[in-house]
């Protein structure tokens, strides 16, 4: 990832949520839980929240601050990969939901890495805190109607 500019970086991170938008848009079409499918599209409708965000800060009107660590329960790091394909369960869904938003996570938090700028150092950690929260609430309801079912 050769990124430049704050321009480019933004650019990039905009290109990223509209994939994530759609990404979950998919996912919503493929679950077959009703109250899964809420879900997928309410975090469709969070990563276009974050689209708008990040063009308003590349047009200069809003800055992000960083907000504080959200917990990680780790479990994405010990689920193996599921494609996201037409006949996901609920378990495979979770698991697909919560490896994206850790890819998320870690470009944010890459990108922040990178970046000298003070501001923009700030907004790109407080997205990747976002995502964290995102990852944090897939792996509760993983822990909860996974791992607690047996």
């Amino acid at each position: 990832m050769d990124l430049n500019s704050v321009e480019e970086i933004l650019d990039f991170a905009i290109k990223s949520e509209e994939r994530s938008y759609k990404f979950y848009t998919d996912l919503a079409e493929k679950v077959k839980r009703e109250n899964m499918k809420k879900v997928f599209l309410e975090f469709a409708e969070e990563e276009k929240g974050h689209k708008e965000k990040l063009l308003k800060i590349k047009e200069g009107e809003m800055l992000i601050p960083v907000r504080e660590k959200v917990m990680d329960l780790k479990i994405a790091e010990y689920v193996e990969d599921v494609e996201p394909d037409m006949d996901l369960d609920y378990q495979q869904a979770l698991i697909v939901a919560m490896k994206s938003e850790k890819a998320a996570y870690r470009m944010y938090q890459d990108l922040a890495d990178t970046v000298e700028d003070t501001d923009l150092k700030n907004v790109l950690s407080g997205l990747a805190q976002e995502e964290a929260k995102h990852k944090l609430r897939f792996e509760i309801e993983y822990d909860e109607y996974v791992l607690k079912e047996d």
